[in-house]
């Protein structure tokens, strides 16, 4: 059971999984597939709206999703080390969960340019049009989280509170203000907590519709603008949602969580070089 107290939703029978002939199919598995089919055909939208090969951008896609995930479980890994250092066979239990999204886009971003090096295409250019369909697959992706019980934030009362059975999910993950704040129904122990897969699901939503509309108005003035529209536009979400998550991966022993320090980073880097870029191609203009 999954209840949302406050919209007054009680969703009775949300499963983890189901049974193909004996075989467990894992919803996370399910949702993180549909949005890489969405991610592509997006892609390859942006593609034909910028008049350029969709087909090129399927050959990309094709190679990036492959190693975007080996990308995001070789991130999840190596931040979560402590864990799987005593357990290396559970580092190919994918079913189970644990891929960081950051790591899915390094590896998506390397595949593009090592990619447009072989066709001899400009890597921003294809990369630009592989962006949108890389937001879009990732708010779909998140909804994994949702099956699956995990990535969510602290207590909350607010509008969008979730509440969750105390027993499906990690008992690591239960802060004191949690159990103070628990709930019995039914006979059943609850805790209520930020649905942060939910927000940063909105959050990649609002974020495609402005790439959308860079890429239908024809507003783009240089190559890898909207790469870096996507990079900060993601990792400015990011970085506030990830401050209310309890299940967060820490940098060594520095106590800082790992994805708001790369948010930062990446927010940064990117508004610095979008900047430059636009003086730079101003400055074209006006010579």
């Amino acid at each position: 059971m999954i209840r949302f107290p406050n919209l007054g939703i009680v969703l009775s029978h949300v499963g983890r999984s189901f049974s193909v002939f004996g075989f467990e199919i894992a919803f996370y598995g399910i949702a993180v597939a549909i949005g890489m089919a969405a991610g592509v055909l997006m892609a390859m939208h942006v593609a034909k709206v910028s008049g350029h090969d969709p087909e090129l951008v399927f050959d990309f896609a094709i190679w990036a999703l492959v190693l975007s995930v080996i990308g995001a479980r070789i991130y999840y890994v190596v931040f979560s080390w402590d864990y799987y250092k005593d357990h290396l066979t559970e580092i190919f239990n994918l079913r189970a969960g644990g891929l960081a999204i950051y790591g899915g886009v390094i590896g998506g971003i390397l595949t593009g340019i090592v990619f447009s090096k072989v066709r001899k295409a400009d890597p921003l250019e294809l990369l630009d049009m592989a962006a949108p369909g890389m937001v879009l697959g990732q708010a779909i992706g998140r909804w994994g989280n949702f099956f699956n019980r995990e990535a969510f934030g602290g207590y909350t009362n607010g509008l969008l509170a979730m509440q969750l059975p105390m027993e499906a999910v990690r008992q690591n993950e239960i802060t004191e203000q949690m159990m103070e704040n628990a709930a019995e129904i039914d006979g059943i122990r609850f805790i209520q907590v930020h649905p942060t897969f939910l927000y940063e699901s909105l959050w990649n939503l609002g974020v495609l519709l402005i790439l959308l509309l860079v890429v239908h108005r024809g507003l783009k003035k240089f190559n890898g603008e909207i790469l870096l529209l996507y990079i900060l536009g993601y990792s400015a979400g990011r970085f506030w949602i990830e401050a209310l998550r309890t299940d967060q991966l820490i940098l060594g022993g520095t106590g800082l969580p790992v994805s708001r320090v790369l948010a930062a980073g990446a927010c940064a880097v990117s508004a610095v070089i979008g900047a430059a870029a636009l003086i730079r191609n101003r400055n074209k203009k006006i010579d």
